[in-house]
């Protein structure tokens, strides 16, 4: 019989600084399925994470000291923890985040493939030559920043922390993260288990999940030189206004009300499909859910009805006890926050196509039609499985509703003339553009990155990382010294 990895709950009471620390305080941690206590974990206070940020100093320090094929060993041997626990690992996933098995999948199939990416990237070069005198040498050298802080969210926990964690050690750094309460062994005590497995060096990698009080004293404290910070737009104001005082480099990563746009010559069954996907995909609780349905008026009715069909017969329950496609918000804040935006917008005059109930925590695939500038449902993030379908005549005017709006994350539009489909795309004021493609994309080896109020323009992952977690340092020398003329 394979043994636990996860029975012995290392982290009951405690959390991560290179040792199993116990807590002053603590929190239990709840399955939005069942309601029922998963773990119980320690919680950080302020003076916590500033102690955590000196010990992560000094063990960047001694990470500069161990040689590149050293350092992808260790992740190599990260990644194969990983993968020998791989169905333990995604079905507590999947407990944890409320997502059904897949997704749990998905996330722990990404952590693999970002360990082993990172054990490549740490015997990439890291820098370049430039043209300069003859006798004399110039180059460019990118250098680790020092401590980065890492702040994760709670829809896709495990990704979302590791996709910053794994380079910014690669590139040299040591790493101080805070996950989300609500989900802090996926979102950051699953990845110090395979790292402290692997051999990491001891205060490299530290987890302390934490409240409001520990998140700005990850901002704030002398070491961090950077947080990359992933979650509400809300939450990365008031971030980048703490790093900013503190003249820290932030990436941040924010919410999308991102348009899907569905032209007239596309096919329909085609169509819904990616209109569900992306709608509904764990809940609408992604930043890239399609959050307007934009569909050309000639074939709204039609179109509709397929995507109410697929929403009557998506089945929604505990993704742990049955073949289900939609599992539970992750929190009664959140479920009340969706219901109020789908009952306010239909008060508005949209018309309530299918969905529009809950049992629970478990929120019915919603559909919306009729949805116009000005109704919540097209104003807000919902951040929840809600279609709303809003129809348009012209090109022209799928264009001006889909960058109505503040944020800039994700955009696709789908079309079999492929030329108009890219001439509307590149109109659209977003980082992620799919042509034949529903929203909700991401690929863990391409730069993710939004703007406006998605985020303030930088990327993460794929080419993107040596830029983020490093700095230039310009190098000369000279065979002597030469004098000048004064």
């Amino acid at each position: 019989m394979t043994k636990s990895v996860l029975e012995s709950k290392k982290w009951s009471g405690q959390f991560f600084t290179g040792d199993w620390v116990t807590a002053a305080s603590k929190q239990n941690v709840m399955e939005p399925a069942t309601g029922g206590v998963l773990s119980e974990v320690g919680i950080a206070s302020a003076d916590d994470i500033y102690a955590a940020c000196q010990c992560a100093d000094a063990a960047h320090k001694e990470w500069a000291k161990v040689p590149p094929r050293d350092k992808s060993t260790l992740f190599h041997k990260a990644a194969a923890f990983v993968q020998e626990n791989f169905d333990e690992l995604a079905l507590y996933v999947a407990r944890e985040t409320g997502g059904i098995i897949p997704k749990g999948q998905h996330e722990v199939k990404e952590a693999i493939l970002i360990l082993q990416l990172a054990a490549n990237m740490a015997l990439e070069s890291n820098g370049v030559i430039l043209p300069t005198v003859p006798g004399k040498t110039s180059s460019a050298i990118r250098k680790p920043i020092g401590v980065i802080g890492v702040i994760s969210p709670f829809n896709f926990p495990l990704i979302l922390s590791i996709r910053s964690i794994a380079p910014a050690l690669a590139t040299g750094n040591a790493v101080v993260t805070k996950p989300d309460l609500q989900t802090p062994v996926t979102g950051g005590f699953i990845l110090a288990l395979a790292l402290e497995a692997a051999g990491f060096p001891k205060g490299l990698f530290q987890v302390l999940p934490g409240s409001v009080e520990a998140g700005e004293a990850l901002c704030s404290a002398p070491e961090i030189g950077m947080v990359a910070f992933t979650g509400s737009t809300a939450a990365g104001r008031k971030v980048g206004e703490v790093c900013g005082r503190n003249l820290k480099k932030v990436s941040l990563e924010l919410g999308g009300k991102n348009s899907l746009i569905i032209l007239e010559d596309a096919d329909l069954e085609v169509a819904a499909s990616n209109i569900a996907w992306g709608a509904y995909f764990h809940q609408g609780q992604i930043c890239m859910a399609s959050g307007r349905v934009l569909v050309q008026e000639s074939i709204a009715e039609a179109l509709t009805a397929k995507v109410v069909e697929k929403a009557r017969h998506m089945p929604v329950g505990d993704p742990v006890s049955g073949q289900v496609a939609l599992g539970p918000l992750i929190n009664q804040r959140q479920l009340e926050k969706v219901h109020g935006i789908v009952q306010d917008t239909v008060a508005a005059g949209a018309r309530l196509e299918a969905g529009g109930t809950h049992e629970g925590l478990f929120y019915a695939p919603t559909v919306l039609s009729n949805v116009k500038p000005g109704m919540r449902s097209f104003d807000e993030e919902v951040f929840g499985p809600v279609a709303n379908i809003v129809t348009f005549k012209h090109d022209s005017e799928a264009v001006a509703m889909a960058n109505d709006t503040e944020y800039g994350l994700s955009g696709a539009v789908i079309s079999n003339d492929v030329a108009r489909a890219q001439n509307i795309g590149s109109q659209l004021h977003v980082g992620l553009l799919h042509i034949n493609d529903q929203t909700v994309n991401d690929e863990c080896i391409n730069p993710f990155g939004g703007c406006g109020a998605s985020g303030n323009g930088s990327a993460v992952c794929g080419p993107a990382d040596w830029d983020l977690y490093t700095h230039w340092q310009w190098v000369t020398v000279k065979q002597s010294a030469t004098p000048y003329p004064f």
